[in-house]
Parts: C-alpha cells; structure tokens; sequence
C-alpha cells in the first residue's frame, strides 16, 4: 500500500503544508516560532487530512535525521526536538532547500540555489542528496554570500543590480560545483524571467515531490532509493 506522505516546507516567512497538488495550507513563522509552536499550529491545519508519514524540510543544517543548530530566522529550541514524538507518525527531517532540490531533480548532476529569506543550497547527482551551506560564504566587508543574494539583497543592491549579482554568483557557483545546471528555486525566482543557458527556474511545489521522493524505496526492496548525506 503506497504510504501517505504529509510534506511540511519550514520557511522563515511561511510554513506550507502539502498532501497534493490540489491540497495545500499555509500558516506564519518568523523568528519568535519555536517547535512547541510549530506542532500546535501544524496538528490545527492538517484536521481533515489523514497521513501515514511526513517529511519536513527545515530551514538550517541538518545530518542523519538531526537538526545541528538553531535556524538564523526562526525561534530557539529545535536541536534534539523529537518530531515523531510531536507528530505521532515516522517523520523524515531534510534541510528544506535540499528536499525542494529533491523535487526538481531530472538528471544528471545538479546545483539547486533557492533564493529566499536566506540562500538554499544542494547538490543531487546519481541518486545521492547532499545539503549544502553556501549560504554562509564570505562575501566583501564582512558579509556572507546570503546577504546579497537573499531577500536582504534587494534592499542593499536595488532590484536591476541584485540580479546582475545573482547571476554573476550562480554561474561561478555552477562551474566551482561542475554542475550540468543550475535549478533556481525560493521565493525570489518569479523575479527572473530569462535566465542564462544552465540555469532553470524552479518552482517551490516541487517540495511536495521531494517530501514524497525521501519515501521511496528500491523495486521490491525495503532499502530507500535516495542516498542523503
């Protein structure tokens, strides 16, 4: 029997809920949301729908199924959090630009940059997922990549020089990674209409398919398909 899968896409901004194409719900985070909170709101949204397993991509890194630290947008107290224990069903926990990476993968070896509060980040080539950080490399005075490629960059460049960054970054970012193409994702992207050869738009309901990709098992095997690293 093909499992029910609940997908949960923590942002810094909005958390989305997704059952299908045609089922979707969202409430508000931000930096004062803690899981405690998280729980009650997500159990008050998802009344109606029945699930048998959920997949949440989480806004910070996370290895084996762990959150490793607090996000930089939301409250404190998620490392350690036990979501199966929160939720009452088996839950799979991915950094949330990689499970979007999941979802707009279609071959061959590619970079995923999601452009949103922060900057997201994953490689996927060959059945294998590995979350990234470049979030956090460092840019003049002091600054971090995600300051101006994020939303934050809109601000401090203006909007016809912040896109000029964004591409000039994501066509070093492709070569450094020997990507076959880059996918562009997050909430920034609609700001894009045509990009350089390489480099796709992305869609953020991709999410629901890369929550549902983490699931998937070998043919006639119990051993999942997808390798996360």
């Amino acid at each position: 029997m093909k499992k029910r899968v609940l997908v949960v896409d923590v942002g810094g901004t909005y958390i989305k809920l997704l059952m299908s194409r045609c089922n979707e719900r969202e409430f508000g985070s931000g930096r004062g949301m803690r899981p405690q909170q998280l729980i009650a709101k997500l159990k008050e949204n998802v009344r109606g729908w029945k699930f048998d397993v959920a997949s949440i991509g989480f806004p910070a890194p996370v290895r084996k199924g762990r959150i490793m630290k607090d996000p930089k947008h939301l409250g404190k107290g998620w490392i350690g959090f036990n979501f199966n224990r929160a939720l009452g069903a088996p839950v799979r926990l991915i950094n949330d630009a990689a499970m979007q990476a999941l979802g707009s993968y279609r071959g061959g070896r590619m970079l995923f940059l999601g452009l949103g509060t922060g900057l997201g980040s994953a490689l996927v080539w060959d059945k294998t997922l590995m979350p990234l950080e470049l979030g956090d490399l460092p840019y003049p005075d002091g600054k971090i990549i995600e300051d101006y490629l994020g939303i934050p960059g809109v601000a401090l460049l203006g909007e016809k020089k912040w896109k000029r960054e964004v591409i000039y970054a994501v066509v070093q970012l492709k070569k450094s990674f020997i990507a076959d193409y880059v996918v562009l994702g997050g909430g920034l992207v609609h700001r894009f209409g045509r990009l350089p050869k390489g480099i796709k738009h992305g869609r953020n309901e991709n999410a629901l398919l890369g929550g549902i990709r983490l699931w998937e098992t070998k043919r006639n095997s119990r051993e999942l398909k997808w390798r996360v690293l």
